[in-house]
């Protein structure tokens, strides 16, 4: 369907009446043209008369193209232009001619806009979209029934286009909201009709009064008819403001008594505004009067009222489509319409009855739980706690156990966002208990675990870390196991049990390969090497915390020295530069061992230890000789 024939009168049904709109909508912007003298002016006729005597440089395709995209953009007067050039070149072609009254239509130019449509079927009366073009100029004028004559002709022609259907509705209603229904109308011969023929000829003699008559005594017979200001404001509805504004305007003694620089005066553009919304009020009056409009209001309640009050099946449909469109748009980072979408669902069902939704606390606490994921996904997290919160309130109200289950998750979630780790810890630790599967307990775990780490408390993560293995073990979930194994391994690490440590970052790298997770084995990896030089700086420390003390003990007598010189001297010597103690010894070996696995060098760390040792032996002898 066109875009003019979705337009409509203010107040009137969007599917019934469509021309009104659009013609009050040109006119006000011919008015809004109008309003300042220093504006070009003239219209649209003077800008095609301007350009008539030059010869257009395009082809005729060209010019219709451009002038239908001007059209469907709103740019009447570009598109107007475009099609008076098409026309230069290929004069009478009927599409064009169509065109052209289509633009004069929006302009408010009813008469050019009837001329072309009648030149469009002068060589072919069956002409469709001719014949639909003059229903709808005459339409719009407000020759009703003459506009039915032409959608009818149409219909008969065309039956299978659904625009002259509905074009005999709107005519139809129309006429009966002049002159009332048919059937209400009861006609009687009782006197001669002779009178018939004297009323004919005073019409006729009135009409031709009537075309003597000039511009200003026109405006003064139209000003003569004061309509009531609030029916005025019901007809024009935001026209009724620029309607204002031009009264006001003829206040102005000396702006009225101005001229443009084209010649015409500033009284005459506004009178001529004025006369315009004028005759659209009486149009609108015609084709929707007041008593119509709200009968009308009271049939659109009754319907309402009627839909409100809708079949279970009608209702959970309803309710399926919309949480399914509702995931949807959440699952396809579209987090902002999907919040929209739930707060409308969720405004509709609140105003459902408890008969039409027997679950509806469940569905409202559920929609709440959307509300929160999709304002969580978009950053808004006091928005997205206080939703969460409101799905616990509700699911604790009404005794819904896994609406609690599943409040406390997303509750946990944003605390844990939000760098809040003792509230999430607090929240999961209570929904624990509500845990049903291995696969919920292993995520459950995981999580609190990994707020523990974040809080330094490492024994607690471990602990956790090794529950959310167990789970998964049970689940027999491959990549639960490897970020339960991780979060062991970090924890040891954080408690300094670097043996432990390496080997479950070793088991977590076989994992990581199993499930072919690339970014995983590259991180453990790093891990490995992070574990690796911690061990050998803990090594380092150590041997030099046991020579400071050596040192210390020994003593520097010289009867020591003389009596203890071969024996108590080269004991200590031993305890210092042997082999050390079995600990340490199993410690560097795995430390040699996970240097020589990650590329570590091994002999570096050697020759350091040969280094230290002569420094020990040179200070023992500078003791020796003092």
């Amino acid at each position: 369907m066109c875009a003019a024939a979705r337009e409509t009168s203010p107040g009137a049904p969007p599917q019934r009446h469509r021309l009104g709109g659009a013609s009050r909508r040109a006119g006000s912007r011919a008015v809004a043209r109008q309003r300042l003298p220093g504006d070009g002016g003239g219209g649209p006729a003077m800008a095609a008369a301007a350009a008539a005597d030059t010869v257009p440089a395009g082809t005729f395709p060209s010019f219709m193209t451009e002038g239908t995209l001007l059209f469907r953009r709103g740019e009447y007067d570009k598109a107007l232009a475009c099609f008076n050039n098409a026309l230069k070149l290929r004069a009478g072609d009927k599409h064009c001619l169509v065109a052209r009254s289509k633009c004069y239509l929006k302009l408010g130019d009813t008469e050019n806009s009837l001329k072309d449509a009648e030149a469009s079927l002068q060589n072919d009366k069956t002409f469709a979209k001719g014949l639909y073009q003059k229903a709808e100029t005459l339409y719009t004028m407000g020759d009703f029934e003459f506009a039915l004559v032409f959608y009818h002709r149409g219909y008969r022609l065309r039956p299978e286009l659904q625009k002259f259907r509905l074009g005999i509705e709107k005519s139809q209603e129309a006429i009966v909201n002049c002159i009332g229904s048919p059937s209400s109308v009861k006609l009687e011969n009782k006197e001669d009709l002779c009178f018939i023929s004297r009323q004919a000829e005073s019409k006729t003699a009135n009409q031709k009064l009537q075309i003597k008559l000039t511009k200003d005594q026109k405006w003064t017979r139209k000003q003569e008819r004061v309509r009531n200001p609030k029916t005025e404001r019901q007809l024009l509805g935001e026209l009724y403001a620029d309607k204002a504004y031009l009264e006001k305007l003829l206040q102005d003694e000396d702006l009225m008594e101005s001229t443009m620089k084209q010649g015409i005066k500033v009284v005459d553009l506004v009178l001529s505004g004025i006369s315009y919304l004028d005759t659209r009020s009486e149009f609108w009056q015609q084709q929707k009067p007041i008593y119509a409009r709200v009968r009308e209001r009271k049939l659109r309640q009754q319907r309402w009222i009627r839909d409100k009050k809708r079949k279970p099946a009608e209702v959970g449909r309803y309710i399926v489509k919309s949480m399914e469109d509702i995931d949807m748009l959440l699952t396809g980072d579209s987090p902002e319409e999907s919040c929209k979408k739930a707060e409308r669902v969720l405004k509709t069902i609140q105003g459902w009855s408890d008969d039409e939704v027997p679950n509806k606390n469940e569905l409202i606490g559920n929609l709440h739980s959307c509300i929160g994921n999709a304002q969580l996904e978009m950053g808004q997290m006091e928005a997205a706690l206080q939703s969460h919160k409101m799905d616990l309130e509700f699911a604790r109200q009404n005794n819904l156990p896994d609406a609690v289950s599943r409040a406390l998750d997303n509750i946990g979630r944003v605390y844990a966002r939000i760098g809040k780790f003792q509230q999430a810890i607090d929240t999961w630790e209570e929904k624990i208990p509500m845990a049903k599967s291995s696969l919920e307990k292993t995520w459950l775990f995981h999580e609190i675990g990994r707020c523990y780490l974040e809080l330094n408390k490492a024994e607690a993560a471990q602990n956790y870390g090794e529950k959310s293995l167990q789970s998964a073990d049970e689940e027999g979930d491959v990549e639960w196991q490897l970020h339960a194994t991780v979060l062991v391994a970090q924890a040891q690490v954080k408690l300094k049990d670097y043996q432990s440590a390496i080997m479950n970052f070793e088991k977590a790298l076989e994992k990581a390969k199993l499930i072919h997770n690339e970014a995983a084995q590259k991180a453990i990896i790093i891990a490995l090497d992070d574990v690796s030089k911690s061990i050998i700086e803990e090594l380092n420390e150590r041997r030099e915390e046991t020579t400071v003390y050596s040192l210390k003990d020994y003593d520097f007598s010289s009867e020591n020295t003389k009596d203890d010189k071969s024996g108590k001297y080269g004991e200590r010597g031993e305890s210092e530069h042997g082999p050390g103690s079995p600990e340490d010894e199993k410690q560097e070996e795995d430390a040699g061992t996970c240097r020589e696995d990650h590329g570590n060098n091994k002999e570096g760390g050697e020759e350091q230890e040969d280094e230290k040792e002569r420094k020990g032996e040179k200070q023992r002898g500078d003791g020796k000789k003092s």
